[in-house]
């Protein structure tokens, strides 16, 4: 006997595939007028098909289309709900139905319930016609999660599917019809989760009531965290507890520790985006920010740490790194743990730990002769662990690289400033500067080696001029690079000589060469005879702005600036490269113009020009990208001084948004100082700092404003920015955040020091 269900599928299979129904609606539907990630969403309707059609590897491209285009990244669009309706049909006919209830479930993920985000109603249903447009069509999240919570019915029915993926599927998906759906699928899940036996989609469930029904669903977490309950189950429940917030306890700590390795517990799960519980619970715990929650991450970190399973190390010292990122007190309190697993790790590091002794900063002190020993081996191993110790003790690591320079690249690039091109952290040696000379003198062209050698040359000064041989033969094979580290460490007594072969330099090769060559004879001698000429070459091939490439007109600019008012023969050319006015610009045409006004004000001493550029820089917030633009316009500004202002307007308009805060203010200061409400600056400065969005710059700028005029309340949130364990500073490159954090803090202390 066929039940309803199955008679509905077979139904709705018949209505695919043997009458029209379904193909005639797909047509009906105006697809190329939506769009989706790529455009025109007009290859949707053919995704549908294929996804329901009977060619497995045609269905398994066109699921990859649809990911790629209506779900792209998680982002869904006004094709994406669109298809929802589709979708639904598709995968309540048995058509590859957990695929699809996925792809159901991403695109809920993705939107936003109706009821926090204001809308006209829904859409237009399959078939109406237009999508309308503008004010008068509700945004795409909210449509999305509107079309899928219409799909409830199905979605609760699948939950009581024969197949267990369909099931987990389902329950996943029904997790995120949010606040909308939440009246009729908690009951649902609720009486389906009492008779469910597989372990994996009893987790889905539970997780699914508690994005749901949180405090209706506290019991139930909590009472699934014994070890009565299946692994997959009891993990959830723990990550349960900690999203609900309940407090943390020894049942949390221990069933975390009985479950190690937690990773393969999440690996059947649909919820990509927390698939490592030991990192996700940590992380949880750590952004409630009490001190209690601290400890029980540092509790937890230690013991895992301390397992005699290898992959349960692993996944702490990965945790680890998190943590240090967060918690200024973590890499003390989690260094013993982890260098007794480095330690133990042997020569291969097993586990990982060696390079991330290296974020532990000074709590990482206790490593230094074990990361010594290890960087006397050989391989990639060797290299990692002198690297961490670049991090810890640079006057020690100096040495051990000075012996091996040639195959320590990871190490190199630390000690020169790692990724961030941060200052050269390694001091100056005799016998790492010996290493330098004979690594100059054998290099091969091309590669990332002169840069890195060059910087720790640079930030040595005179104290490196011995290099200079090596650095004039070099020369020749590396014009780019080499010309700035000359000048850097040239000593009075060879001036004439390494200005004779910069003026060389200048006749010959491209022309980004010859300006390098020139830009640094100017800097060392203050000849800029051969320079002007090479920057009107390259200004006049720019002529009319708005094209080219900006890189070389901005390097232009800036070299002319630092001639001054000797390249006053310049100006028609900097004029005319200027793109046109109100002409669409992107960012890099506009930093374009800020260093072109920039070069004009500090040539002619007149700020005509100048202003008018910056100020359609200035505002114009809308690109995307445009922070660091903004940052540039602003300090452009600061730097004309009064006669910027005309542009207090646009820079006072820049204060609200916390990014610019920092430049803005620094700007204001310098251009018009009495319209500035000091305390309301030091308060919006404050807000930028403890937002995490430009908190050095902020702090460099309060500091700037002087913080003995700092209010009772001011002063006390600044000195909380240097005495709390959060850390200010939040992103950077990898293993960047701690030492940024670090002199952040140091800058705040030494400034209420000051007062």
């Amino acid at each position: 006997m066929i039940d309803a269900m199955d008679f509905d599928r077979a139904l709705f299979r018949h209505e695919l595939f043997r009458d029209e129904l379904f193909h005639a609606e797909l047509d009906a539907q105006p697809w190329a007028s939506y769009t989706h990630a790529y455009g025109s969403a007009e290859d949707v309707p053919g995704c549908l098909r294929a996804l329901a059609g009977d060619d497995d590897a045609a269905a398994e491209e066109a699921q990859s289309e649809l990911y790629g285009s209506i779900l792209h990244q998680g982002s869904v669009y006004e094709a994406s709900a669109k298809a929802v309706p589709f979708l639904a049909r598709i995968a309540a006919a048995g058509i590859r139905t957990a695929d699809v209830l996925l792809l159901i479930g991403g695109i809920a993920e993705g939107g936003t319930d109706p009821d926090l985000a204001p809308g006209p109603g829904p859409g237009p249903c399959p078939g109406s016609g237009s999508a309308g447009s503008g004010a008068a069509r509700e945004s795409d999240e909210v449509a999305c999660r509107r079309a899928v919570v219409a799909q409830l019915p199905l979605l609760l029915a699948s939950v009581e599917h024969e197949d267990r993926s369909v099931r987990q599927a389902a329950a996943w998906a029904t997790g995120w019809t949010g606040t909308a759906g939440a009246a009729l699928a908690v009951p649902a899940l609720r009486d389906r989760a009492v008779v469910e036996t597989d372990p994996l989609v009893r987790a889905e469930l539970l997780t699914s009531l508690v994005e749901l029904d949180p405090e209706g669903s506290a019991s139930a977490a909590a009472g699934a965290v014994g070890p009565d309950s299946p692994p997959e189950l009891r993990i959830a429940a723990v990550m349960a507890c900690a999203d609900i917030g309940l407090p943390w306890t020894r049942d949390h700590h221990e069933a975390v520790l009985d479950l190690l390795p937690l990773d393969r517990l999440a690996a059947g799960r649909y919820d990509h985006s927390r698939n490592e519980p030991l990192h996700d619970i940590c992380l949880t715990l750590l952004d409630r920010d009490t001190e209690a929650d601290r400890e029980a991450v540092f509790a937890l970190l230690d013991a895992a740490l301390r397992s005699a399973d290898p992959e349960a190390r692993t996944e702490a010292v990965w945790v680890v790194t998190t943590a240090c990122e967060l918690s200024r007190s973590a890499p003390a309190r989690l260094a013993p743990a982890l260098i007794s697993v480095a330690a133990e790790d042997g020569p291969d590091d097993e586990t990982g730990a060696l390079s991330v002794l290296g974020r532990l900063g000074p709590s990482g002190a206790p490593a230094a002769d074990l990361l010594a020993a290890r960087a006397a081996g050989d391989g990639d191993t060797a290299d990692r662990a002198l690297e961490a110790l670049v991090a810890i003790d640079p006057v020690r690591a100096a040495s051990l690289l000075a012996r091996d320079l040639e195959r320590r690249p990871r190490a190199l690039l630390a000690a020169s400033g790692g990724l961030a091109d941060s200052l050269p952290v390694v001091p100056y040696g005799p016998e790492l500067l010996v290493a330098v000379r004979r690594r100059l003198a054998t290099m091969e062209p091309g590669g990332t080696t002169p840069f890195r050698l060059t910087a720790l040359l640079a930030s040595w000064g005179p104290d490196a001029s011995d290099a200079v041989p090596e650095l004039l033969a070099a020369l020749p094979a590396h014009p780019r690079v080499l010309p700035k580290a000359l000048v850097a460490v040239c000593p009075p007594e060879r001036r004439a000589e390494v200005a004779d072969a910069l003026r060389a330099r200048t006749g010959t090769g491209p022309a980004d060469e010859r300006i390098e060559a020139a830009r640094a004879l100017h800097e060392l001698t203050g000849d800029h005879g051969p320079l002007l000429p090479l920057l009107a070459e390259r200004l006049a091939g720019s002529a009319g702005g708005g094209g080219g490439s900006a890189e070389p007109i901005r390097e232009a600019a800036e070299a002319a600036a630092a001639v001054g008012p000797a390249a006053a023969p310049l100006v028609p050319a900097l004029r005319a490269a200027l793109n046109s006015p109100g002409a669409e610009r992107n960012n890099p045409q506009m930093d374009d113009d800020i260093a072109l006004a920039v070069a004009l004000h500090r040539i002619t001493g007149d700020a005509a020009d100048a202003v008018p550029v910056l100020a359609g820089v200035l505002g114009d917030r809308d690109g995307l990208w445009r922070r660091w633009t903004l940052v540039r316009a602003a300090a452009a500004a600061g730097s004309l001084g009064p006669a910027a202002r005309p542009l207090v307007p646009v820079l006072k308009a820049l204060l609200a948004d916390p990014r610019q805060t920092p430049s803005a203010a620094l700007a204001l200061r310098a251009v018009a100082p009495d319209d500035l409400d000091a305390g309301h600056v030091a308060g919006l400065l404050l807000d930028a700092a403890e937002a995490g969005t430009a908190p050095c710059e902020a702090v460099d700028a309060l500091v700037a404003f002087g913080t003995d005029a700092l209010s009772d309340e001011h002063r006390a949130r600044l000195t909380e920015l240097g005495e709390r364990d959060r850390r200010v500073v939040r992103s950077g490159l990898d293993g960047t955040v701690e030492i940024t954090d670090e002199r952040l803090r140091a800058r705040v202390r030494a400034a209420i020091k000051d007062e």
